[in-house]
Parts: structure tokens; sequence; C-alpha cells
């Protein structure tokens, strides 16, 4: 097993009651000293580094309220890639607790709190959930700072970050995210194409091979340049050839005649009396 399989394994023997339970470190030498991030809880004190199994020279401590990364390139990212850096630490380990009084804090609560601490809201940031990371999950919080601490360019990607809850009323040590497992994954699958998928099948009981197939080279621009010619029909073929047929041209319409003015109206001749 590896280092944080081990000290799982061991921590768990031992809250059951295994008087014998516990740790080698000398055989994960290469594995130490390891990063843990934890919450301020005075109750962790007691709890640490003993819950690992680890002696204190092992254990490099950082804390802030709540466990909380903000961001890949917060301040706490910056601390634990200098532990690594710096102090050589080779794993990390984002440990979250129950009870957790920052899970159970409202923004209204914390703003009254502050309020009465002289802090004035107008000072604040606008979006105080995004400055102090408040979460309402212990572990959705874990799994959150694993994603950021993973995706921060400021840690190795052969570093394991792990993510673990903490019982504070027994010590149980419990898995959230399994930092090995991350390390191992296997590289994104390619997508296949469902159109070549399907030709290949098509093809697979006659021998057909998509790899046989012969494209006619191109430069980039030969058919922006070039004009395409299509081959002429050879004669006898068996469709007939198309003919195209005669426009039709529009009627000849007579010229228009223009209309004789009427004649004037015959007047009456004058009658004279005696004739």
């Amino acid at each position: 097993m590896r280092l944080f399989e081990s000290i799982i394994d061991a921590n768990h023997r031992a809250v059951a009651g295994d008087a014998s339970a516990g740790l080698r470190p000398a055989d994960f030498a290469d594995a130490l000293p390891v990063i843990a991030l934890t919450c301020v809880d005075p109750r962790l004190n007691a709890l640490f580094p003993s819950a690992l199994g680890l002696p204190g020279e092992q254990f490099i401590w950082l804390r802030n309220a709540g466990n909380i990364i903000t961001g890949p390139l917060s301040s706490t990212m910056r601390s634990l890639a200098l532990a690594c850096a710096v102090k050589g630490g080779e794993e990390i380990a984002i440990i979250g607790h129950t009870d957790c009084q920052v899970a159970k804090t409202t923004m209204v609560v914390l703003l009254d709190k502050l309020k009465e601490l002289g802090v004035d809201r107008s000072r604040l940031p606008d979006n105080l959930s995004d400055f102090f990371g408040t979460f309402g999950s212990e572990r959705q919080n874990v799994i959150k700072a694993v994603e950021f601490a993973r995706s921060s360019p400021l840690i190795g990607a052969k570093i394991p970050v792990h993510g673990l809850m903490i019982e504070v009323a027994t010590g149980k040590l419990d898995w959230v995210v399994n930092g090995y497992e991350t390390l191992t994954a296997p590289a994104q699958a390619k997508v296949a194409m469902p159109e070549f998928a399907a030709l290949g099948a098509l093809g697979a009981d006659k021998g057909f091979d998509l790899g046989e197939m012969k494209f006619p080279e191109m430069k980039i621009g030969d058919a922006a340049v070039k004009p395409l010619v299509m081959p002429t029909p050879p004669v006898g073929a068996d469709e007939p050839p198309v003919v195209e047929a005669p426009k039709a041209q529009p009627p000849t319409l007579p010229p228009l005649r223009k209309k004789s003015p009427p004649p004037p109206p015959i007047q009456p001749r004058p009658r004279f009396p005696g004739r």
C-alpha cells in the first residue's frame, strides 16, 4: 500500500481498538514529509499529527479557517507551493473535519459578528461568499479545495493531492478524494467519429481497411485556385445524356396603334322662315 492508504488503514484499526495498529514511517521515506491543510478549530490540536501516525518532523501543518482554498493562485496555494518547493513536501492532504463552525455560519451571521468587531460593511468586497469562501458542506469544501490545488500551476503534476475528512469526536480519517487515482487516471480518451466507426464495421466482414483508402494529395489553396473539371461521360453509358431544353422565347406582340380622334359633332343647319 502507498503512504496515505497505509495511514487510513492504520487509523481505522487504531480507532477500532487495535493496540498494535501503527505506521512505519521509514517504509515510506520517499513520500515524506507530507503537507496537511486543516481548519484552525482548536479541537484538532490534540488529533494531529498522531491521527496520521507520523512524527512531528514529517508533518508540515498549514491551517486556515475552514481549510478553504479560494482559487488555484490564492495565498493558500502559495503556501502549499512553498511547502513543496522549500520544505520538500512530497504529498498534500486537505483535511476537513466534522461539525465545522465555518460551515454553520451564514453570511448574515458573519456580517453581524464582523460589525460587532467594528468592521464596516462598505469596506468589504461586494461578493463576500467568494472572498471568504464560505460553504455549507464540509465534504464539498474539501472536494473544491482539492480541485483548485490539483489544477494549480504552482503544484507539480507528480505530487498527489488528497482530500480527507476527520471525525473530531473519534479521530477517524476517511477518504474524500484519493489523490493516487488522480495521478494514475488514464489520459482522456479520443472521441470516435461515428461515421468512420460505422464505415469500418460495414467493411469488416469483407476485409476492408480504412488505412487502405487513398486520398488525393492537395496543397492548401489548390481547390480555390483550380476550377473544378467535371469528366465527360463515356459514349454508350447507361444513362442517356441530358439535353438541355431550349429556352422559351417571349411571344411577339403587334405594335400598339394610336386611336384616331373622334369626328366633330354635326351641327344642325339654321332654318329661315319662308323657306
